[in-house]
């Protein structure tokens, strides 16, 4: 049973195809820079055959064609023919308050992710084209849409409401969302395996530090709260986005004479790790780099990320309850060990510390980095939200 899982970004469609009898992975990789006149592929199979280079795309149609005549081909292909694809799964940004569950992508739920383009500009039209574009590459071919903010639908009001005028959330759908949806609800259920309970029972924080950052707080299998907010620009500090500041900010910005555009560009790409290590980079390993080799603005960026980790985890701890553990997932979440060591060394108020021998071994891989004299735990659990969307196919179309 093959499923393929898209994820079409606004220049580029990542695919995973999935047998998913054991869950294998046969190939995987990705079409970028589509639109621009130098497009790439990279195309890798799990025994390691790996092909890139230039291929004539000009959109996401053209993008999907070039991957399924990869899939197939008789030299580096992983399957004879497209009709061995049972289904395709679709990560989508944005769905709003009128999906909290994976879907079939029928009309009226493509009419839905239309009407959360502003909601998501750069991602619902890039989604959307995806799911279209395999209509037309495998006619009959069911798509199933896995949405970023519907594990995040279980919040409460007094969570998901901002303190503005009540009807601008009635009628313009002013409120947090929360995004990372699809990765945090795999750690859940993948934590709640490695603590031996049922997701019902699980208390935890969700971590997700990677390029972008987004927490969780859960209680009982369900989110209660989250970092990110109408759009992923809220909560943490990210590679290049600014998390939390003063609305007032923006609106000194603006009175500057910067443009909401322009606004909009500096605090999503151009902030963060970005814009205050002064190294031209918003990658953690070069922050910490440059950090541990004296560089002061470097280290306050790092000291700034792990600052904002660290209210957070208070707060969720306190809002949860009874704790059973914070999971750290990302690329930063699950292999740097620095960072991790850095948070928790801020913990023991709450009863959490580092056993640093458990951190340096847990470098992309699951285990808990907290001492035994803990009184709850700290883990480094892995995501795989691409799996995580092939298995909600699987469930929603009740496909054996």
């Amino acid at each position: 049973m093959k499923v393929l899982v898209i994820n079409a970004g606004s220049s580029s469609m990542k695919f995973t195809l999935f047998s998913m009898e054991k869950e294998e992975v046969l190939a995987k990789g990705v079409v970028e820079r589509v639109g621009t006149d130098k497009p790439n592929m990279v195309y890798k199979r799990e025994d390691g055959f790996k092909w890139e280079g230039g291929v004539p795309v000009k959109d996401h149609v053209d993008a999907l064609k070039v991957i399924c005549e990869k899939l197939v081909d008789s030299e580096c292909g992983v399957i004879k023919s497209l009709k061995e694809v049972v289904a395709c799964g679709h990560r989508v940004l944005h769905g709003g308050e009128k999906i909290s569950t994976p879907v079939v992508c029928d009309e009226n739920v493509k009419a839905i992710i239309r009407e959360c383009f502003p909601l998501g500009p750069l991602h619902n039209p890039a989604n959307l084209a995806g799911i279209e574009a395999c209509e037309e590459a495998m006619p009959g071919v069911p798509n199933v849409g896995v949405f970023d903010t519907q594990f995040h639908q279980t919040m409460p009001a007094e969570a998901y409401l901002y303190a503005i005028p009540y009807e601008y959330y009635k009628e313009y759908g002013i409120r947090r969302y929360g995004f990372h949806g699809t990765s945090h609800r795999f750690v859940t259920l993948a934590t709640a395996e490695f603590l031996g309970k049922d997701v019902k029972d699980v208390n935890m924080i969700s971590c997700h530090l990677g390029n972008g950052c987004s927490m969780a707080a859960v209680k009982n299998g369900k989110v209660i709260d989250t970092t990110m907010g109408l759009t992923p620009l809220e909560g943490l500090m990210m590679g290049t986005r600014s998390g939390d500041m003063d609305p007032a900010a923006v609106i000194r910005l603006v009175d500057l004479g910067k443009t909401a555009a322009e606004v909009d560009t500096i605090l999503n790409k151009k902030s963060g790790l970005l814009g205050v290590n002064g190294i031209g980079s918003g990658d953690m390993r070069d922050t910490l780099a440059a950090a541990e080799s004296g560089n002061e603005q470097a280290d306050l960026a790092v000291k700034m990320f792990v600052r904002r980790i660290v209210k957070y985890i208070g707060a969720y701890f306190t809002l949860i309850g009874n704790c059973d553990c914070i999971s750290f997932t990302g690329g930063i979440g699950e292999f740097s060990v620095p960072i991790r060591k850095k948070i928790m060394e801020q913990l023991g108020a709450l009863g959490l510390k580092l056993d640093e021998e458990r951190n340096a071994a847990c470098f992309g891989k699951a285990g808990v980095i907290s001492t035994d004299d803990s009184s709850w735990k700290a883990i480094v659990m892995p995501t795989n939200e691409e799996l995580m969307i092939a298995r909600d196919v699987v469930s929603t179309l009740k496909l054996k």
